[in-house]
Formats: structure tokens, sequence, C-alpha cells
């Protein structure tokens, strides 16, 4: 890995920790929320319900602010259309919950280049520009903090700043998006991935176009961030190429649970003497693994230490109250002038492969010679069969069986399943997935 250009996540000097002090015996810090939706409310309502001690709501943004006032709101907050007058006003701390890079990326560098602070649950924005963004605040006097930017209401970013510091994290393997952790443990029990995703969109966990959710690309954000964080390398979030989660149907669920496990869909990163990997996408996982146990919208983190071993985080990952709560949280750091512990970081490439079991299911119109040119040709990459599972009560025409091989590159596996695939007895490409162990 290499080792120039080495930076850091800006960390609280002792006077700057003595000036928030200060400020806030003087007055409490002003407070204005970007974005009054599910999260934004949520905050709203735990500052005016509860009333942090060193918190104020000043201002609320709001493109069409008329339809999202609530009565709830005091008096003296101000209800704003025009982000210039709130980004030029007294406050003190912007929180950004309007997501995405563009404007928010714009609001975030305006707010910080005059000298605000900002709180933001803004993966995208954290994962492209977080390396920029801190450096930006810290040359400008004030904080950037996003605690609730990975797996919401479970402060594993906190953890991971300050619980885990002295660790050496060499491995992460991570559930990061309750949609697909929605849909993929309510098809563990028989039903097809289109119902289950309109039930999760009836339901608000999934948007109208799913496409960040079950293509991977929300993970992938979120587990970038935890890379720089855990394996302290700075990557750039196109480099993982994620997987969807749409091929996998029951069959695979009902053949995962003869092998012992079930389908989720995993981050992980690992490294090993320099070597970098990291994957997004649906994986198949063993019953007894925490990460099987994770239910619904929940999130999991498992966090393998060179030191302290596996830690693990888990709980509502999603929703605006646990959001909420991770925002209020930094909030309140803020407030109290708390320090952040000096995480350094390298850039680094993605260039690794994962040495893994992998799953591989076929949907075949059945004839003779399908399973000796499988065979075959994971033969001539040197792929080793374990196990090859056909289920009764499938007709002929249209025959699901699965293949399981030991360890091996993803590369390799790829070369395999290529002349594979050309087989005309294929019906859809085939399925491959990593089986963790």
């Amino acid at each position: 890995m290499p080792e120039a250009h080495r930076s850091a996540s800006p960390i609280d000097t002792s006077s700057a920790a003595s000036a928030a002090h200060n400020s806030r015996s003087a007055h409490p810090l002003r407070i204005a929320i970007l974005g009054f939706g599910t999260v934004g409310s949520s905050v709203a309502r735990i500052l005016v319900e509860s009333k942090p001690l060193g918190l104020e709501l000043t201002h609320i943004f709001n493109r069409g602010v008329a339809r999202k006032r609530v009565d709830w709101v005091p008096s003296s907050v101000v209800w704003s259309e025009d982000i210039d007058a709130v980004l030029a006003s007294n406050v003190d701390v912007v929180v950004e919950l309007a997501g995405g890079l563009d404007p928010a990326g714009g609001w975030v560098r305006r707010a910080l280049e005059a000298g605000k602070s900002v709180v933001t649950a803004n993966k995208k924005l954290i994962a492209f520009h977080g390396i920029d963004l801190e450096r930006l605040a810290a040359a400008k006097g004030g904080h950037l903090k996003y605690g609730a930017a990975v797996a919401g209401g479970i402060p594993v970013i906190p953890g991971l700043e300050q619980g885990l510091a002295g660790d050496r994290i060499e491995r992460l393997e991570c559930i990061l998006n309750g949609t697909c952790n929605f849909i993929l443990s309510k098809m563990e029990t028989g039903a097809e991935y289109a119902p289950v995703l309109a039930e999760a969109q009836a339901k608000g966990y999934a948007e109208a176009d799913p496409t960040e959710d079950v293509g991977g690309f929300d993970a992938r954000a979120k587990l970038a961030i935890l890379m720089r964080l855990a394996l302290r390398v700075q990557v750039d979030p196109e480099e993982i190429v994620p997987r969807p989660i749409t091929a996998i149907t029951a069959v695979d669920f009902s053949y995962a649970r003869d092998l012992g496990c079930t389908i989720r869909q995993i981050a992980r990163a690992e490294q090993s003497e320099g070597h970098l990997a990291a994957a997004v996408g649906p994986m198949l996982v063993a019953l007894r693994s925490p990460l099987a146990w994770s239910q619904g919208t929940e999130n999991m983190v498992i966090a393998s230490g060179r030191y302290g071993g596996d830690v693990v985080f888990s709980g509502h990952g999603a929703g605006g109250h646990p959001t909420a709560v991770a925002v209020v949280s930094d909030l309140l750091a803020l407030a109290h002038g708390s320090r952040r512990v000096e995480i350094p970081s390298a850039p680094a490439h993605v260039g690794a492969e994962f040495e893994v079991p992998h799953y591989i299911r076929f949907l075949v119109r059945d004839r003779p010679g399908i399973v000796a040119a499988i065979t075959t040709a994971l033969a001539n990459e040197q792929i080793n069969i374990r196990a090859i599972v056909q289920k009764a009560g499938y007709p002929a025409g249209a025959l699901p069986f699965v293949v399981t091989v030991e360890a091996c590159n993803t590369s390799a596996l790829q070369r395999a399943l290529a002349p594979i695939r050309a087989l005309d007895c294929m019906l859809v490409e085939p399925l491959d997935l990593q089986m963790l162990e």
C-alpha cells in the first residue's frame, strides 16, 4: 500500500475544543436544518421535545417550505426556502439532510468556508468528498461530523473512531442497506423478489426507483467510509463494483438452507499483507453467523481486529428516528467540545480478490453432458468442485441445480463460467455468489 501522501481525519485542537466550550457557556449552538424530510423532521422533534443542553434549533430550510410547516416547532424558528439567507445567518452548525452530491455538496462547502460546523447523514458526499471536506473544515476552524452517514442509529463511526482506534482492523463484513435486508429476509420465507420489493416500496423502505439500494451503490458508499476509518485506506468508491440482488430467487434460498446458509447483501473489505480487497453484493452466509440473524431493516457491522478480535455493531440502520439520534449525538459532541481521535489514512487501490468458496446456480433445459461440460470448464481453471445439489420436483425444461466450489479467485471463476454461459442449454445467466465462512 502506498505510504506517500498520508493524511488524516482532522482532530479538534485543544484551543478549538476550549473555544467551543466557552461559546456554549455564552449561548447554545444555533442550528439550521437543511431538508425537512423524514430524518430532518425527526431531528427537529428531538431538539424540540428533549431540549438537549447546549443546542437550539433556529432555522429550517426546505424547498417549498410552506408545505412542510408543523405547529409543534416553536415560533422562534425561522422557516426558509432561501438557502443564501440561511447560510449567511448567525447559525453555528448546519445540519445537512437533503442528501446527494448536488446541491447538498455545495451547501456544505459554503457552510464550512464560512467557518460554520456541519453535521450530515450524507453517505455519498462523505464517501466521495469526505477527505477534502474535513481538510476544509479544519482550515476554516469548523468541524465536520457524519456519524449518521453509515448504519443510521448504530454508533459504528464513533465506535471505530474512539472505541476501536487502538486496534488494527483487518476485515469488515457488513449489512449496510436496510432495504436489501428487508427484501432478502422476507424472501427467506419463500417469497419472490418482485412482490417483496413492492411491499418495501409501500412501507417507504424502498424508493420508486430502487436502483441505489438493490444495485448495491448505497452500501458501496458506506463501505468506502468504513474502510477509511477502520482499515485506514482512502479508496475511490467506484473501484468497488457492486452486484445487484435482483437475480436472487426463492429457489436460491431453498438451496442455501440445504447448505446450512442464507443470503444477505454483504459489504466486505479485507486488508492483508498490503493487498486490499472489497466487494458488495448478495452472498451466502452460514446460519450460525451473526449476519444471518439480521432481519428486516436492521444493519450489522463486524469489525475484526488484529488484537481485539471481532466486534459486532447491530441495530436499526434506517428510519427517521434512529438516524436522527445519531445526528443529535453529533450535535451534542460539538456543543460539549469533544475531541476526535486522529485516524491516519493513505490512498489505496482495490486491487486484490477474495479467495473464497462460491455457490453457482444454473437454470437449464436438461440434456446429457451438462455436468460434464461444467466440470471440465472448472477443471481448466484449477477450480475444485465441492458439491453438486439438485432438488427433485422441477421440470426438465427449466431445471435449477447448484454447484459449490472450493475457495478460488473470482477472476478464475469468471473465466471458467465464460464457456458455460455459451452452452445452448442455459436459460439464464449462471448466478455465482461468494460464500462467507
